[in-house]
């Protein structure tokens, strides 16, 4: 790493632009590719928070791959994340539904939909024939539980910050904060969200996802939501 030593102090920012490569994720009203949307939303966000100067941008992929999830959260944590930000995009049956959703880890979900958007996200591995094994950590390491407790508590807040902070600029859902059992957010250590940036099956949202203006204003929300979130880890210190 060519970096200098203050530079790797900067608080790090792993963006995981959903899907890629064999697997292309949700498809959109007309055509849209959720992998393509995430991956130009993921590289629009990068830029935004990198022009601030006070962040290290790690993206979990750059171009059109495929990536297990497991291996999505284990880049975040070898590059020493300090927040990692999983992009997604949705499809249901439902035309009219539409607007953001901001996701957080719970081994029981929030309601049916968060469920549903959990199985679907967590078919990735499937999607390209992986077998999906349950990683379960003996919960005898205390220590490691108690991290997990302290991240969950960091997400969360996160996750309330940045639902606060896109409201302006970004349509949400109804009751926009929800969690479900998500594998890319399992990492123990790392404050992690699944953002739905909003649903390709819905016209008005598609047009919004592949327009850049729209999606330069929603980067800046996140940004903002990222300075807070920031600030608020270096007063308590960490």
């Amino acid at each position: 790493d060519a970096g200098t030593k203050d530079e790797d102090k900067r608080f790090t920012v792993a963006i995981d632009p959903g899907h890629g490569g064999i697997d292309g994720g949700a498809r959109g009203h007309s055509g849209t590719q959720e992998k393509a949307i995430t991956l130009a939303f993921a590289l629009e966000l990068r830029k935004a928070l990198e022009e601030s100067g006070k962040y290290r941008v790690v993206l979990t992929r750059d171009r059109d791959v495929f990536l297990r999830l497991d291996e999505r959260v284990r880049i975040a944590r070898e590059q020493g994340a300090n927040l990692l930000i999983s992009i997604h995009a949705d499809a249901i049956r439902l035309k009219d539904f539409r607007g953001s959703t901001v996701y957080t880890l719970s081994e029981k979900a929030s309601d049916a939909e968060a469920a549903a958007t959990a199985a679907r996200e967590n078919l990735s591995d499937e999607l390209a024939g992986i077998e999906a094994e349950e990683i379960r950590n003996d919960v005898a390491d205390i220590l490691a539980d108690l991290m997990r407790r302290e991240t969950h508590v960091f997400s969360i807040q996160f996750a309330r910050t940045l639902v606060n902070e896109i409201s302006d600029t970004v349509q949400l859902v109804n009751n926009p904060l929800r969690s479900a059992g998500f594998r890319v957010l399992r990492a123990h250590d790392v404050p992690s969200v699944l953002l739905e940036l909003g649903y390709l099956s819905n016209a008005e949202d598609e047009k919004q996802l592949r327009d850049p203006e729209w999606r330069a204003r929603a980067a800046r929300g996140i940004v903002r939501a990222v300075d807070l979130f920031a600030e608020a880890r270096a007063r308590a210190g960490g």
